[in-house]
């Protein structure tokens, strides 16, 4: 009798936490993805994926209209995603982002050292995110 091995399953890792948007939760962000990545062992750089969180979040902070911004990780074969939520006191919602903001220094680390990275609306405002890829475990 020929037995076939169940598919593996896709291996989805996810956290979410919401943070106040003040300057130190820049250092909070940064913890928190060191913690994530050495909990789930995934193999990237950890210095850049703080890094990059690290941008993302200060990015938001600036722009925020209210008081938290939501950091985002998640984890599945081959790619690490951190998504950084808020609400943008003057920015559109919808459109390109304004020239002043792509070509921030924040950004500018995270267009040469992330693998991808955008931004799409949200009801509140809108979401940027970074991904950065990695061999998958056989």
């Amino acid at each position: 009798m020929i037995t076939m091995a169940p598919p593996r399953t896709t291996e989805l890792h996810g956290c979410q936490v919401r943070l106040p948007a003040e300057p130190a939760t820049a250092g909070e962000a940064r913890d928190h993805v060191r913690a994530v990545l050495a909990a789930w062992d995934v193999p990237v750089d950890a210095d850049i994926a703080v890094l990059l969180a690290s941008d993302l979040v200060t990015n938001a902070i600036r722009h925020q209209a209210d008081g938290t911004i939501t950091l985002v990780v998640t984890s599945s074969p081959g790619q690490l995603r951190v998504d950084v939520y808020g609400t943008a006191r003057h920015l559109p919602p919808q459109g390109p982002l304004p020239a002043e903001v792509e070509t921030g220094a924040g950004l500018a680390l995270v267009t040469t050292l992330a693998d991808q990275w955008g931004w799409y609306p949200t009801p509140m405002g809108r979401a940027v995110y970074f991904t950065l890829a990695f061999a998958p475990e056989p």
